[in-house]
Formats: structure tokens, C-alpha cells, sequence
């Protein structure tokens, strides 16, 4: 653990705040919620566990792997909240088309950085 780099932890954290912010300001994520979706409070929350989870299992040896082919996963799924922000505007909160645009590909950065700790 102790010879983990420094970076492995900030992706720790920010999926772990990331996480947080779904119990904080669940109305945020509610509003970009797909409709054909179902239950998108429990979603939201679901998605925040989740993302709190996988934060948490960065920072162990034995779970590490597990959380990040989770993470990779999750990243894929949260493909369909992104391209609903594209197509909805309520969704879209007001941000720059140029701004969703740019976070399709961030997704697949993050899932790339991700599997860059894989047997670490």
C-alpha cells in the first residue's frame, strides 16, 4: 500500500466525493436522469453507493481489481446519462453543447486511467 502511487488515491477520492454528492444534491442527478429509465431516486442513489463502493475499493490490494473493472463498467453505463444531456436540454442544465460533447470521450479516459492500475 505504501508503494501505491499518489494518483491511485485521488481517483480513490474523487469517485468517492463523487459518490457523496449524489446523497447531497440528489436533484442534480435527477434532472438528468434518462425517462426510460425507471426509479430514478433509487437510481441516483444506487449509482451513489456504487461510486462510494468502488472509491473505497481503490485503496485495498484485495479489492482493488474488482473496483476497477467496476468503475469501468459504471463509466459505460453512465454513457446513457451523457448522451441524454446531448439530446435533452432540461437535462443539459444550460452547459455549452462543446462541454457534453467533451465529456463522452472523458469517459473513456477515465475508464482507460482506471485500468491503467489493473495488478498493481
Amino acid at each position: 500500500m505504501m508503494n501505491d502511487p499518489w494518483h491511485l488515491y485521488l481517483m480513490a477520492g474523487i469517485y468517492l466525493l463523487a459518490g457523496l454528492m449524489h446523497f447531497l444534491f440528489p436533484g442534480i442527478y435527477l434532472r438528468i436522469m434518462p425517462p426510460y429509465l425507471p426509479s430514478h431516486r433509487l437510481l441516483v442513489y444506487a449509482s451513489g453507493v456504487v461510486e462510494v463502493v468502488l472509491g473505497a475499493g481503490l485503496c485495498f490490494p484485495p479489492t482493488r481489481n474488482p473496483a476497477i473493472y467496476g468503475i469501468i463498467l459504471m463509466l459505460t453505463v453512465f454513457l446513457l446519462v451523457h448522451f441524454n444531456m446531448l439530446t435533452d436540454p432540461k437535462a443539459a442544465s444550460g452547459l455549452p453543447q462543446w462541454i457534453l460533447i467533451i465529456r463522452i470521450p472523458l469517459q473513456f479516459g477515465l475508464a482507460y486511467w482506471a485500468y491503467t492500475y489493473v495488478a498493481l
